[in-house]
């Protein structure tokens, strides 16, 4: 048990158009790297035959929901766990429809990888520039391009290499950092988990074997220090009677004992004492792990405050430039205020302006037309009740990050990047 605790975490999104085979790609990674029950097959086979399909139809292991195994497609975003003996993954599997822009923007907060889907028979079409511009925007830092139902193109070379052409020409728009290429076949398992014996042109590695070696430690934020507190723990007991730690989760950077720091919005400085976990004080803690901090000094702290490096500091801001990615159906209200949320803190703020529309599929920006509805993705101007501590998204995706609430319905109403 302990090495598989141990182990680390690899988050991945898949983005795709409605019959790429995501799902099928997902039955074949959890079905190859024997990561699903016997009953779960069974049944599986069972549908498939009902159903008259010659092969087992493994994009019924994932379609999970019942009406969407019925219409065969993918509606809400369901994520998936399984481990190798080298990494766990938590799978974020995303619908592939236009009306779900909003459920891909979910499900690829926290990636750190996005897989996405191309039709070797259709190439790079609208679907695919949207979700790679989504990917882009949320800095999803690998780009794992999957080519598949290569066997309906013969396995041939010359198809992947013009799709790639392609996808890389349309990519250096973008900001994205590591874009890697696999053909596949996710219905016939080429180059999933196992090689494919149909392309020996191709001398990357596996789906697979890129994910469990992709380098996601350096994904995070280790240079600036940031510590949004979530909770304040005061024992009461005999033996801690005297015990005042601040828990929370890093949000960036590398903290130590010894460490000079300063709490915000306060301004009181210390030096960070201990830091004590589950098992016992550790040395050092970084992102994203959970830990408690206590300090030399009794200082008055509570949730929402932020515990940074003395020499490295976010910025105060009531005046916030956000892209903004609208959740809801109801567009945004003039002079409506809103709960905004910011790692562990919460202020009251309202939408002073909106820049512009931006257009998914092209990148275009709209300055005309700043109508928005459910999936649009926008550029606005937010005014806070109070100074939030922020860091641009580009630099740190915690605490760059925020989400607005409709105070009336309690509906996260938005989810937007701080510029």
């Amino acid at each position: 048990m302990e090495g598989y605790l141990d182990m680390e975490l690899l988050r991945f999104t898949t983005a795709g158009s409605v019959d790429d085979g995501k799902s099928t790609l997902i039955g074949r990674l959890l079905y190859d790297s024997k990561s699903i029950f016997e009953d779960q097959l069974d049944q599986v086979k069972k549908t498939s035959e009902k159903r008259g399909s010659a092969e087992v139809d493994l994009a019924l292991l994932t379609d999970g929901l019942k009406d969407e195994r019925e219409q065969g497609i993918t509606i809400d975003v369901a994520y998936r766990y399984f481990a190798t003996p080298k990494r766990k993954f938590i799978i974020a599997d995303t619908p592939g429809h236009i009306q779900y822009t909003r459920n891909m923007v979910t499900g690829a907060s926290t990636a750190n990888a996005a897989l996405i889907l191309i039709d070797a028979r259709n190439g790079v079409i609208e679907q695919t520039c949207r979700h790679s511009i989504i990917a882009s925007l949320l800095q999803i830092p690998h780009i794992i391009v999957c080519i598949n139902k290569m066997d309906l193109v013969n396995y041939d070379q010359e198809v992947f290499n013009r799709i790639k052409d392609d996808f890389e020409d349309f990519a250096s728009k973008l900001d994205v950092k590591d874009v890697r290429f696999i053909p596949i076949s996710a219905l016939k398992g080429d180059n999933v988990v196992n090689r494919s014996e149909h392309m020996d042109w191709y001398e990357g590695s596996t789906l697979l074997y890129t994910l469990e070696n992709i380098h996601i430690g350096s994904d995070h934020n280790h240079i600036d220090c940031r510590f949004p507190v979530q909770t304040v723990i005061r024992p009461q007991t005999d033996k801690y009677h005297d015990y005042r730690g601040y828990a929370g989760r890093i949000a960036g950077g590398v903290f130590k004992p010894g460490d000079e720091i300063t709490v915000l919005p306060s301004g009181f400085t210390s030096k960070i004492k201990s830091i004590d976990t589950f098992d016992g004080p550790i040395n050092e803690a970084f992102a994203p792990m959970s830990v408690t901090i206590t300090l030399d000094d009794d200082i008055d702290i509570s949730r929402g405050d932020m515990i940074v490096r003395t020499n490295n500091q976010p910025e105060q801001k009531q005046d916030i430039d956000v892209m903004l990615c609208w959740l809801n159906p109801k567009g945004p209200q003039p002079r409506t205020k809103y709960t905004i949320r910011h790692t562990t803190a919460d202020a009251k703020a309202m939408i002073k302006e909106i820049r512009y529309k931006m257009d998914i599929n092209t990148l275009h920006r709209n300055e005309e037309d700043k109508k928005i509805t459910a999936n649009d993705i926008c550029r606005a101007q937010l005014r806070t009740t109070r100074p939030l501590l922020v860091d641009s998204y580009r630099n740190n995706r915690n605490t760059g990050s925020i989400i607005l609430v409709d105070e009336g319905t309690n509906e996260t109403v938005a989810a937007g990047m701080i510029i």
